[in-house]
Order: C-alpha cells, then sequence, then structure tokens
C-alpha cells in the first residue's frame, strides 16, 4: 500500500499502538537494566568499609564495567541486527542478572597469587572481575533499543520516545534509591549477610526474569507486531522506508567499515564521552556526596530519599527538552544547551562544598542536564546512519561515549584518595570535559546534523 494513501487516522493509531505496546516494556527493561549497573553506588556505602576498599579501588571498580562493554559494544550490535532484537536483547538481561547477583560473593573467591601478582587482593580483583564482566554482559543493549526504535519510529517522532524510554534512568534511581537504601538498611544481618550483599541479590533477580518476559512478548519488527492490523503494519513500514529513502544518497556509501571511518561518527562519540564521562561521575559517587553533606552514615534509606530530588526533577526536564527538541525540529543546539546546564551545575558543586543546599542545587542541575544530554543526543547519530552502519555506527559511538563510565568515576576516586576526601577539583575538570563537548557538538557540520524532520 503507498504510503501516501494511507489515512492520516491510520497512521496515528499505528504509532499511538507502537509507543504503548513498546515504550512502557522497554522502559522497565531499562530501568531493571540500569539498576544493576549503577546500584554499587549504593552498595559503596556499606560494602567499601566492610572490604576496606578505598575511594581509588572503589571508583576504578565502578568503572571498569565500561572497559568491557567497549570492547564487546559494537559486536553485539552487529549480532542482534542479525539474528533479531527478541533472542538477543532476552540474553543480554538474563546474564547480566546473573552475574549482578553474584556480587554478593565478591569477597568469596580465590586466584591462588594471581591477584596478588598484578597488585591487587583477591576481593578487589574478584570485584574489578565482576564489574568488567558485567558490562561485556550488558554490552549491545542501549545501542540495540535505539536501533530498534528506529524499526518503528521515523526521525521526527523518535526522540520523543527515546526521552521516554530513558526516563528510566531517572526512574531507575528515584525507585532505586529508596529500595537500595532501604535493602541495606532493614535487611542487614537477615541470615546472617550483610544488607549490601541482599542488595546485590535482590536487584539482579528482576533482570533474569524481564529477559525471560522478552522471549516471550517482544517482536522482532513491525513485521511481526500481532497487535497491528495490516493497514497499521503497512503505514510504519512505509514511513520507515521513506526515511531511509530520504537518505539514500548516503545511504548507499553506509556499510559497516563507512561507519568507522566517517569523521561525523568519531566527533559523535567525542561528544558523547564528554556527556557521560558527568553523568557517570554523578551517578556512581551521589550517593556518597549526599552523605557526607550530613547524613547518618548507617542511615541509607535516608539517602536514598534525598537522592529522589535531583532524579525526580532532572526526570521532568529530560522529558520537557526532548519534547522540545522534537517540537522545533532542531537538535544541535539542544544538545550543547544541555551540556551548558551539566557545566553550570558542576561548578556550583565544585563551589559548594559540603554547603547543603547549593550542593543539592548542583546535583539537581548536573542531573538535569546529563540526562537531558542523553535523550536528545542520539537523534544526531541516526539522522544519517541507516542500515548496518547504523547498527556499527550507533555501537561505536555508544562504546568509545561510554568510556567516559570509567573516566568519571575514576577520576573523583582518584582525586577523593588524593585530597583526603576532597572532591571540587574532580567537578572542575568535568565542567571543562562538558564545556569541550560543547564547542564540539557547535563545530560538528550543520548539513550532518540538522536534517529536516520527516515521517
Amino acid at each position: 500500500m503507498a504510503s501516501e494513501t494511507l489515512p492520516e487516522s491510520i497512521e496515528e493509531s499505528a504509532y499511538g499502538k507502537a509507543a504503548r505496546k513498546l515504550i512502557p516494556f522497554l522502559f522497565i527493561c531499562y530501568v531493571v537494566a540500569f539498576l544493576d549497573r549503577v546500584n554499587v553506588g549504593f552498595a559503596k556505602l556499606q560494602m567499601a568499609p566492610e572490604l576496606q576498599f578505598s575511594d581509588a579501588v572503589y571508583g576504578f571498580g565502578a568503572g571498569i564495567f565500561f572497559i568491557g562493554y567497549f570492547i564487546f559494544e559494537v559486536p553485539s550490535n552487529v549480532i542482534l541486527e542479525k539474528v533479531g532484537a527478541r533472542p538477543w536483547i532476552a540474553r543480554i538481561m538474563i546474564t547480566w542478572g546473573l552475574i549482578s547477583s553474584a556480587f554478593m560473593y565478591v569477597d568469596q573467591i580465590s586466584w591462588g597469587g594471581i591477584a596478588q601478582s598484578v597488585g591487587f587482593t583477591d576481593t578487589e580483583f574478584t570485584f574489578y572481575a565482576l564489574r568488567f564482566l558485567l558490562g561485556v554482559a550488558e554490552a549491545g543493549f542501549f545501542p540495540g533499543i535505539i536501533l530498534y526504535l528506529t524499526y518503528w519510529f521515523p526521525d521526527r517522532r523518535r526522540t520523543k520516545m527515546v526521552a521516554l524510554f530513558m526516563t528510566a534512568i531517572a526512574v531507575s534511581n528515584l525507585v532505586g534509591s529508596p529500595v537500595s537504601g532501604g535493602i541495606m538498611q532493614y535487611m542487614d544481618g537477615a541470615g546472617g549477610l550483610s544488607g549490601w550483599r541482599w542488595l546485590f541479590l535482590l536487584e539482579g533477580i528482576p533482570s533474569i526474569l524481564v529477559g525471560v518476559l522478552v522471549l516471550m512478548v517482544l517482536p522482532n519488527g513491525p513485521r511481526d507486531a500481532k497487535w497491528l492490523s495490516e493497514e497499521e503494519r503497512d503505514a510504519i513500514l512505509s514511513a520507515v522506508e521513506r526515511e531511509k529513502a530520504s537518505k539514500a544518497p548516503a545511504a548507499s556509501e553506509h556499510n559497516l567499515m563507512s561507519a568507522f571511518t566517517d569523521i561525523r561518527v568519531w566527533a559523535l562519540a567525542a561528544i558523547y564521552f564528554s556527556g557521560v564521562i558527568c553523568f557517570y561521575a554523578l551517578n556512581f559517587w551521589m550517593p556518597t556526596i549526599i552523605q557526607e553533606l550530613g547524613v547518618d552514615k548507617k542511615d541509607f534509606l535516608k539517602v536514598g530519599l534525598i537522592s529522589i530530588v535531583p532524579w525526580g526533577l532532572a526526570a521532568i526536564f529530560m522529558v520537557y527538552w526532548a519534547a522540545h527538541s522534537d517540537k522545533t525540529g532542531e537538535r544541535r543546539w539542544h544538545v550543547a544547551g544541555s551540556l551548558v546546564v551539566t557545566m553550570a551545575g558542576l561548578i556550583l558543586l565544585a563551589l559548594a562544598g559540603k554547603s547543603p543546599l547549593p550542593a543539592m542545587i548542583g546535583l539537581t542541575v548536573v542531573a538535569a542536564g546529563t540526562l537531558a544530554f542523553v535523550s536528545t543526543f542520539w537523534s544526531l547519530p541516526t539522522a544519517f546512519l541507516t542500515g548496518t552502519a547504523a547498527a556499527g555506527g550507533i555501537a561505536l559511538i555508544n562504546s568509545i561515549g561510554n568510556l567516559g563510565g570509567h573516566f568519571g568515576p575514576d577520576l573523583i576516586g582518584r582525586i577523593r584518595a588524593l585530597s583526603n576526601g576532597a572532591t571540587e577539583a574532580a567537578f572542575w575538570s568535568l565542567a571543562a570535559m562538558a564545556f569541550a563537548g560543547m564547542l564540539i557538538t557547535l563545530w560538528v557540520s550543520r548539513k550532518a546534523l540538522d536534517r529536516p524532520a520527516s515521517d
């Protein structure tokens, strides 16, 4: 059926069904995924003193997740395109749930001299190894979802869908913060186990269960969606094909290798790195920063409840920012503006020190800026990449950019270790990274990024 002959009501019905059926489910997947990725930030409050982890050890371990993520990201995303979204996303979720739960045994494994030979204790080595393997397991999930959404939604509709999906980051913190704090506080000692061990066990199980559910309900694409009528299926497929056709001049050159040789891909990777390094520095260290504003060191639930404030306000700003980008069709200045907001929050944090109110305002502004960044950024690469190049290019951008997730937490940990717990120098460094990302965003060719919105 020709796309031009389809009534607008059918297209709206098709997109409405796709949004209602897919986004809430993908949202749940990302909530449990992100919770397993970052719950180590809460576990650190109790685990680090018990296992005698320094700030440097924790920061490196939290960030090494992204080394495994980086190595396996591109091949994982290409495999997803070949075998289909349903089996591969299910595989990802089940394996990371199992590995996340295994953290409860982080101090129970002996390496027979291997750890000592590289300068670590057995417990430190296990912590690093499990964080690395968690990154390997999760590699491909997020860029796979971004790629998956291109099968369903054209450019002008996709940014809002990505933003709704990515509010899972904020919700995982909104829900996960008090839940994590509550588990650590009230499960501590149950069954002879510390609260942080229960935290890893109880928050790993949902990933496994949702992974099994993916196998049962997630269609590989519009053609497999039994809940769409034939006309609605045609409407979505026609819109996607029409968008591909609009990219045809570039698409003819877009094989997998072209993604690696396209300067725009590398520029976008640098931009994403600058935003991600700030985001994960904040995410992995926010519980510690809040605790040091005067919260009792055993009141983990209070830390979790206070964490709701910055993440809740940031979620509202994130959805507004993405919707405004969709409404105006403008992408580049929205991405650059979110980095400016991030930079402003980091500068405020550096100036605030341990003063509670300014520090909480700073945390909220950084959270808002980084969430707005990740929700609008992904409209950029999908504006000019298609087919196999989209799979490889998106994964390359995400994997390189997510190396910032290693350097951000590690930077704060090392600076705190060298400065007796002070974090101000790290905040200034991160603000400089956000500023650099903003400059690169504005430098990248408008022709490459600002494509007309199309259905």
